[in-house]
């Protein structure tokens, strides 16, 4: 039997007429936000506004291609469930649906471009699952938080999502981790698959916004579940990996733009990496 599904659209103060769109569909129940709170904030926003007891995580550019009655099966056994994410082509989207949790080693290496240069190096590969069979269930460490369906006691007891992780990435690979060392387990379901289109929302910001972001981000996950030599050791990759990322932003748009971005990250790395205090867990934004 299909389950009943009540949608739930959190529309971060988008301006591409979203709203007026969803308005033509009256049992979906809309939140406008005056701004853009962010993925977490939004998430915990939809989490609030149902009360149901599976909630389906799906983000404005995955199309859901089959039902999700084995999900809900899933998450009322161990808490947490993943289906696999296609590309348009109908391509399993390896190194994305599901990861492992990253280690400083995957962390430094994502930082200083090494993960992007040599894909199949080992540390890579056992980060991005490109050992596993995507066919094959079983429990998983890390799905993508753009499809990703969670029990609701599981959010009650971690709280949410952290809406420190603003506003985006990483906010789910901290959610999956507290998920697991609370005792839950994720379960991934690659019978039930949907269509994703890839950084629909993330687009729209400019390169600079990207880059201080993702660093403030990954700063911010570093300082929460590392040690203090390996937290350290991150920081400095952020500091040392900024200077090529910034000559390469230069070339790339012909102008000084990534000069100002860099720098800014390379301020903040540094402050990071000399402090007594993990700077990286404060809400702090570039």
């Amino acid at each position: 039997m299909a389950s009943q599904v009540t949608p739930i659209v959190v529309d971060n103060a988008s301006s591409d007429q979203t709203v007026v769109r969803i308005g033509t569909h009256p049992n979906v129940h809309t939140i406008t936000n005056p701004d853009n709170r962010g993925f977490a904030a939004a998430v915990n926003q939809g989490f609030r506004a149902s009360d149901s007891e599976f909630v389906l995580l799906l983000n404005p550019d995955v199309e859901l291609l089959t039902g999700v009655d084995a999900l809900i099966d899933a998450s009322r056994k161990y808490g947490m469930a993943a289906g696999k994410l296609v590309d348009a082509e109908g391509r399993d989207q390896a190194g994305f649906t599901i990861r492992r949790f990253p280690t400083a080693a995957a962390l430094i290496f994502e930082i200083l471009g090494i993960n992007r240069l040599f894909p199949w190096n080992p540390v890579n590969r056992r980060y991005r699952y490109l050992d596993r069979d995507l066919n094959l269930p079983g429990e998983v460490e890390q799905p993508a938080g753009a499809f990703l369906m969670c029990r609701r006691d599981v959010w009650t007891t971690l709280g949410g999502l952290d809406e420190g992780f603003r506003p985006v990435w990483f906010e789910d690979v901290d959610f999956c981790l507290r998920a697991v060392n609370a005792g839950f387990r994720i379960e991934y379901v690659p019978k039930v698959f949907a269509r994703h289109g890839g950084a629909h929302s993330v687009s729209a910001l400019t390169s600079g916004c990207r880059a201080r972001y993702w660093c403030v981000s990954l700063l911010r996950y570093a300082a929460k579940h590392f040690h203090f030599l390996s937290y350290r050791g991150i920081c400095a990759a952020m500091l040392l990996g900024s200077f090529p990322r910034m000559v390469g932003g230069m070339i790339r748009e012909r102008n000084l733009k990534p000069v100002i971005d860099f720098s800014k990250i390379i301020q903040f790395a540094g402050l990071c990496l000399v402090s007594s205090r993990r700077r990286g867990v404060s809400r702090t934004t570039l």
